[in-house]
């Protein structure tokens, strides 16, 4: 029987899925339920040793014995401190040394108990994953615990291997052995370039090499019904010039945005909106390469397919599981792994996609916005869409971004990491300073006026065109039926009555302004113009329920 607390058994049950075979316990009041898992395990050799430091030393001289993790568990308290000395010599070794903690519930730390302190971040410096788990009370927080969990194992054993520390909160009653069985916990399984081939991380690697280390994932990928592949941000270098059009040539669904590395929107959020909750366009198989994605949409999309097999592909073999449902990780270029794809995708599931994309190709050409921000966007892209001349595009985040994913067709450059609307334009102007084409920077009114002190200084060249799109708030505000119902409505959207025109005046940029759509479409050919001798902005005064308005039309009126 094991014990009955969640995080417990779900460590236990990830040790072993993660070959884990020796465990140094100490003891202890506090990781009894830890110790007393270990113990019953079969497929765990214990070893008990009174002192801290010692015992972490045994576990060392495991490690290096074995090439396995080992694991070394302590009560709370300074318990913990005491393997510090072994945890410092297994990161200069590189051993996977684990160390797992049982600690306090937090609400008790700093509160005058006995065996308290704040253990989460105490080996900081000496290992490569600290993980804090909760005690699950519901399902998220129980993916939270195992995603953790299996962080903190694939961070000790992968290639370069290190140790760890998983602390585990436990609530008291502490010796409650009634549990028959460890749960089936969902191990992410990680393959590494790193391991199959030596110098995986240079830039050249063979075809057999990234074939073996990719071998489950492209099995699984050629037999999957309704196989997906997603591509979230990257640079435009990250991925060969046509490589998704290859892909879709093989009749694989591609989701990507205009952020991604291929040049050219893919109608993304509008066929999206077409699906709805069909659940007739859930995916089994999910490949994920990339960083976030804009869209809300193919999030939620993606956490609903539940049942599929999720895999995911970077060089440096991070943990993401946005879908809440991640399988394995493959550590090699994102770009290598597309490239070893040779399989035909199923037609049926792409022709399904394709109808969407088609619909959504078609109403994009014939829809004309209402005059809005949406309306600007569209006109900027036309003009840039008949350029000659390469230049760079960057969108500021919130709205300004999605209307730039609904009509862009070259590569975007956005700060989508944390997706914060300080900076996108010192971005923009930054970027500016490293290249002769024009940089545009199309950007809403808050992060414009926050971010107005890119303007200050002597650096700004005549390649700098800023779209400006002033609606007097944050837009992306308005669209919230409940806030409505707030006085404090105008303070969230940011209202203000502020314009660019003192600022540009200032700084010497050229200065010119739209309030109709013949004032904007005649504007932005002087905006778009590779005569400018000075940085310009062209800003666009729109109102905000006009703009939403004109946003909901766009998605209205696709079906």
């Amino acid at each position: 029987m094991y014990c009955d607390k969640d995080n417990v058994n779900t460590l236990t049950a990830l040790l072993i899925a993660h070959g884990v075979r020796h465990a140094v316990v100490c003891p202890g009041s506090r990781n009894a339920p830890i110790v007393h898992n270990l113990d019953v395990c079969p497929e765990i050799q214990c070893y008990p040793i009174t002192d801290e430091r010692s015992a972490a030393f045994y576990a060392l001289g495991l490690c290096q014995a074995t090439e396995e993790p080992v694991v070394v568990c302590v009560t709370s308290g300074t318990a913990l401190l005491n393997t510090l000395p072994a945890v410092a010599e297994a990161m200069y070794q590189h051993l996977p040394l684990v160390v797992v903690s049982a600690d306090r519930p937090k609400q008790w730390i700093g509160q005058l108990t006995g065996q308290t302190m704040p253990q989460p971040g105490a080996l900081t410096c000496f290992v490569k994953r600290t993980v804090d788990l909760p005690e699950p009370h519901n399902d998220e927080e129980h993916w939270y615990c195992n995603r953790l969990v299996n962080e903190a194992l694939i961070a000790a054993t992968q290639p370069c291997q290190g140790p760890v520390h998983i602390n585990v909160p436990i609530t008291e009653p502490l010796y409650s052995f009634n549990t028959r069985e460890l749960p089936s916990e969902r191990m992410i399984a990680f393959n590494s370039l790193l391991a199959a081939h030596d110098g995986g991380k240079e830039a050249c690697v063979s075809a057999n090499a990234i074939t073996a280390v990719a071998h489950d994932l492209l099995q699984q990928l050629a037999k999957a019904e309704r196989p997906l592949i997603v591509i979230g941000q990257m640079k435009p270098s990250d991925l060969a010039k046509g490589r998704i059009p290859a892909l879709t040539d093989k009749h694989y669904v591609v989701w990507n945005e205009a952020l991604s590395g291929e040049d050219g929107t893919t109608a993304l959020e509008e066929m999206l909106a077409m699906a709805g909750g069909n659940k007739d366009f859930l995916p089994n198989f999910i490949l994920y390469i990339g960083d976030t994605l804009v869209s809300k949409r193919a999030k939620q999309l993606l956490r609903q397919a539940q049942d599929a097999i999720c895999w995911e592909v970077n060089a440096d073999g991070t943990v993401h599981d946005p879908m809440m449902n991640l399988h394995g990780i493959v550590q090699a270029r994102p770009d290598d792994v597309l490239a070893a794809i040779t399989t035909e995708g199923p037609r049926e599931w792409f022709d399904r996609w394709e109808t969407l994309r088609w619909k959504a190709e078609d109403h994009r050409r014939s829809f004309v916005p209402r005059y809005s921000n949406l309306l600007a966007v569209q006109l900027l892209e036309e003009r840039l869409s008949h350029t000659a001349e390469g230049y760079a595009l960057h969108y500021a985040n919130s709205t300004s971004v999605r209307l730039g994913c609904l009509y862009a067709r070259e590569h975007v450059y956005c700060n989508r990491g944390i997706n914060g609307i300080e900076g996108s334009l010192s971005t923009a102007a930054g970027f500016s300073l490293a290249t002769d084409d024009p940089v545009y920077c199309v950007i809403g009114d808050l992060s414009f006026f926050y971010d107005q002190n890119a303007l200050w200084n002597t650096n700004l060249r005549q390649n700098l065109r800023i779209l400006l799109l002033n609606n007097s708030g944050g837009e992306i505000f308005a669209k919230f039926d409940g806030l409505r119902q707030s006085p404090a409505r105008s303070m969230v959207m940011g209202v203000h009555a502020t314009t660019a025109e003192g600022i540009c005046r200032e700084n010497d940029i050229m200065y010119c302004h739209a309030h109709n759509e013949e004032e904007l479409y005649n504007l932005l050919g002087a905006l778009v113009s590779p005569k400018a001798e000075r940085p310009m902005l062209l800003e666009v005064f729109t109102n905000a329920e006009d703009d939403l308005r004109a946003y909901q039309e766009y998605f209205n009126t696709l079906l």
